[in-house]
């Protein structure tokens, strides 16, 4: 599966675009998190939910769920909201 990855977390993967397989979400970011450590530690928070910054689309659709099953096929947006003041 293709995963495109923010800008902000191009420090770990130094890249735009990775691959990563996995049925389901938690299976993709773990698979990134071993070829990338540390990645899924700013995606996801220790109540193993994502994070309230981080976005993830498959397509056109926002997965919240980790247990997201997944298209092998399909490209994985990783999208990261932006703040501050």
């Amino acid at each position: 599966m293709r995963v495109t990855i923010p800008s902000p977390l191009f420090q770990y993967t130094g890249r735009k675009d990775v691959e990563a397989a996995g049925s389901t979400l938690a299976d993709v970011l773990a698979e990134l998190d071993r070829q990338f450590p540390g990645l899924r530690f700013r995606m996801v928070d220790e109540q193993d939910a994502l994070r309230p910054h981080m976005r993830v689309f498959l397509g056109t659709r926002e997965l919240r769920e980790l247990d997201t099953p997944l298209d092998s096929g399909a490209t994985l947006h990783i999208v990261q909201a932006l703040s501050g003041g």
